[in-house]
Parts: structure tokens; sequence; C-alpha cells
């Protein structure tokens, strides 16, 4: 098939650091490759892949010097992607909404994945005027608060079976990792590993949004809690030391997570998650398995030990039969071919596809 992925240009593709969604576009992209496929990537030009790169920004606009405007940048990628809309069979994309005025004409095979929360009601008129484009959901409990549009599939993400190896002897610490926010409450991680008696170590950004709470309330109970670490901004290849050496991963959300991907890369690890049940916890995590799903900070403290003490080679295991990149790229290879109109594929690319399915 013909396949335009079309991702944020915030971040590179990979990010260098912080950024999810642009990870999954990644993987995607790459395994699509694999599979024999044609795949042209809009997205900044420092990004990583085995796809056509089309750059549209000289670097992810969240690094680049000078402040440059994302919705700018954005327009005139949707531009070029409307200018050659006709070179491909389906069209992918990962802005939300950006794109819905531009490219109405080709909705049917537009595909779009909604990578972030749906629960704030001044959009949902948006998507019920735009109710033509096909979605993606990367989660059930990510639809709960839509109102109804044209689901198309709900496409858990995935990650390379050999991104983040498992690690069988972990060290003695608890992890947090991600972004230093209200609604990650880093507080309760801090709270759970002091009256836990552990030590913990956090891997987190802070966006300009956060510094007031980093500086007011986390930063301040860091400095106060003995065996607390602040490490910072961690890049993939400290990340898989930093949750394979972890002997859990704290997730003590306060929100309705449409996802979470970094419970995925701990299971890689083969390291177990604490977590609270918000969001899609509950549709990721298999609880008693993979990890222990709470509801309170006194529940955490009780069920770590049980936590600790889960199988690491058995949660390894679920990941490889669960999230894994080649699982998530025929579900929705599986849903392009139900969006894309008819065309005759070349033998080659119907060999190629076979054999990525055989060996999957």
């Amino acid at each position: 098939m013909r396949i335009a992925q079309v991702a944020p240009l915030v971040e590179s593709v990979p990010p260098r650091r912080y950024g999810g969604t642009e990870r999954i576009v990644a993987y995607l992209t790459d395994e699509l490759v694999r599979a024999g496929h044609d795949v042209t990537l809009y997205a900044s030009g420092d990004s990583l892949t085995s796809a056509k790169l089309v750059p549209m920004s000289e670097m992810g606009l969240r690094l680049s010097p000078g402040a440059p405007d994302p919705l700018v940048h954005h327009l005139i990628m949707l531009e070029e992607v409307l200018a050659r809309a006709d070179d491909f069979d389906v069209i992918h994309v990962h802005l939300d909404v950006l794109h819905y005025p531009i490219l109405r004409e080709h909705a049917a095979r537009c595909p779009t994945t909604l990578h972030g929360r749906l629960d704030l009601p001044a959009t949902h008129r948006l998507y019920e005027l735009f109710d033509d484009y096909p979605l993606i959901s990367i989660s059930d409990h990510q639809r709960r608060p839509m109102p109804p549009v044209r689901w198309a599939a709900t496409i858990h993400h995935g990650l390379p079976t050999d991104l983040l190896p498992f690690s069988p002897r972990p060290e003695g610490y608890l992890a947090f990792l991600g972004r230093i926010s209200p609604e990650k409450r880093p507080d309760r991680a801090i709270e759970i590993a002091a009256r836990a008696g552990m030590p913990l170590k956090i891997a987190a950004k802070v966006d300009r949004a956060d510094i007031d709470y980093w500086e007011t309330a986390i930063r301040p109970l860091v400095e106060a809690t003995p065996g607390v670490e602040f490490i910072g901004e961690i890049d993939e290849r400290e990340k898989a030391t930093f949750l394979g050496g972890a002997a859990a991963l704290m997730f003590p959300i306060d929100w309705p997570e449409p996802f979470g991907l970094v419970m995925i890369e701990a299971m890689s690890c083969g390291t177990p998650v604490l977590a609270f049940a918000r969001g899609s916890v509950p549709e990721v995590l298999e609880d008693g398995v993979t990890g222990c799903l709470v509801g309170s900070v006194e529940e955490a403290v009780r069920r770590l030990p049980e936590a600790l003490a889960l199988d690491r080679a058995a949660i390894r295991r679920v990941f490889e039969r669960r999230f894994s990149a080649a699982r998530m790229a025929r579900d929705y290879l599986a849903l392009y071919r139900r969006l894309a109109p008819p065309r005759r594929h070349a033998p080659t690319e119907m060999l190629l596809e076979g054999r990525h399915d055989a060996n999957a």
C-alpha cells in the first residue's frame, strides 16, 4: 500500500527525549516499511526513519531556537499533504483535529489516531461537525466522553520487542518516569516510596506550564524526603537502564489516562507496575500479573510487596503477546485495507505482507 504518516512537528520522530505520539509514529512507520509498504513520513527534518521523509521543519519545534509558531508549520505541512493526496491509498494523521477542514475531501481514507484526552467538551462540537473522519482510539476508555463519531477501531500502542530488553535482576529502587504535572501525581509516588521505606528515582521533564507546580509542590518534597532522587528528562538508552533496574514502576495518576505508554515500556523490561486504576490503566495492566491496580495511597503501600513479587518473565511474555509494534502494525493495516479505495497490489508487495504476517 501507499501510506502517508503525518506526524506532529513539536518533536522529532522518534523524539530525542520525552514524547509519546512521535514515538508511536516512528515504531508504526518502520514496521510498515518492514512489511514492504511504500510509506512517506511527514515530520521534522531531524527525524530518523526507514520511510521516505518529507521534512517540514528543520528540527522538532520544541527544541528549535527562536520559539517558532507550531500552527504555521503544521498548516504548511497539511497543504503539502493535500497537494500529494492522490499519491496515497491512505493518509494516516496524528494531529487530532487540525487537518479536518484541509483534508476533508479525502476524509474517508484519512484515519486519525486520537492520542490525547477526550474529556474536554469544548472540542466535542468540532468532532460532531467533522463526523466523516474515521477515528482510532488508543483505548476503549478514551472514547467514553465523546459524542457519536465515526469510530473505526481501538488500537493499543506497541513497541519494538528489541527496544527495551528484558531485565531479570532489578535493583532495589522504585521508578517514576514521564512528566512532572498535577495529573501524573509525583507527590503520591514520593509518599508511597517513603511509607514503604524504599528509594525512589524520578526521571521526568518539567514543561513550562508546570514550573510553578515543580517549584512549589514537588521540588520541596524531593529535597525533604530521604531516598528520593530527581534525575530529570532521559533518552531512550537511559530509559532501558532506568526501567530495567527498577523493582517496580510507580504510575499513581489522577486523570483519565488515554493509554499510558510508560506502562508497556516497563512491561517490556519485565518491570511490574503499581498504578492507580484510572482511565485506560485497567485495560493495559492485568491485575496480579503485570502489576497491581489500586485506588488509594494506603492500598498502594499495602500492595507494593505483591507487585514486587510478580514474575518478571511472565510480564515480558504478556508484553510480547499484547503490545509489540508488529501487532500494532497488523491492526493498522487491517484498518487501512478497509478504508483504502480498491487497488491492485503488486505481487512482491503481497508476498512481503504474507511473509511479515507469518513471521510476526
